[in-house]
């Protein structure tokens, strides 16, 4: 049967994260119908092993595994062109978001007319270091104020999204990032919902403050360019 949610998690060095928050997400989605798609971004770790060992316990759960590191925002395209779902449910495999909340995510969004595609998480009482904080907050404030996509957390990995409006998008590195921008962009509305965040349960963050930043700079500009080419036809009629 067809599932009516995908639950993707791209994953890269998390050995020590993926059994609990895989089984974390089998309670959260207990009594739906859903299935959770892992794909392991080629890590050097026992990950891919940690997810394998998992698939007698938990039927839902499908891996997917990269021949070689693509980064997140592949990880997550790979998972969403593989996802039978209509809608796609997105989460960080570090743990720090919460799976309990997923679901008021995606239930919102299958009740929602199709017009609304993407409903994003934003994080309360982040469980980061103060220096992630600041910069989290500049680049976003930024990125709001150029692109007005009302996005104020755009780096939280919890998002629900139809799969259909996702594969409308134009793909590039870091795309995870700018999913509001680019739904609106496309014709679609976006909403948001505050949802819970947590410390990192084992491994270390695959991302520093200055590499992050530099990556913004380049996407920034490619999506502000990306919007003055966008020319929506209003509707579309066949006679």
């Amino acid at each position: 049967m067809t599932p009516d949610f995908s639950v993707v998690v791209p994953v890269h060095d998390e050995e020590g994260n993926v059994g609990p928050l895989a089984r974390e997400i089998a309670q959260a989605f207990a009594g739906q119908s859903y299935e959770m798609i892992f794909i392991d971004d080629r890590s050097r770790d026992g990950t891919r092993a940690a997810l394998n060992a998992l698939k007698s316990e938990l039927p839902a759960l499908r891996v997917l595994s990269h021949e070689k590191n693509s980064g997140q925002s592949r990880a997550v395209r790979t998972g969403v062109l593989a996802a039978r779902g209509d809608i796609v449910v997105t989460l960080d495999g570090d743990g720090q978001n919460d799976p309990a909340d997923a679901p008021r995510l995606a239930l919102r969004l299958k009740a929602a007319p199709a017009r609304l595609a993407l409903i994003g998480g934003e994080r309360i009482k982040r469980q980061d270091t103060a220096a992630k904080r600041f910069a989290s907050r500049f680049g976003n404030g930024v990125r709001k104020r150029l692109l007005n996509d009302g996005a104020d957390d755009t780096g939280c990995g919890l998002k629900a999204f139809r799969r259909e409006a996702f594969l409308r998008l134009p793909y590039f590195d870091h795309i995870h990032r700018y999913l509001p921008a680019l739904m609106i962009r496309e014709g679609y509305e976006v909403a948001f919902e505050p949802v819970n965040h947590r410390a990192r349960g084992a491994g270390v963050s695959k991302y520093t403050n200055l590499g992050r930043l530099w990556a913004s700079l380049s996407d920034l500009l490619g999506v502000m360019w990306l919007n003055t080419r966008s020319r929506l036809p209003g509707g579309v009629a066949e006679d």
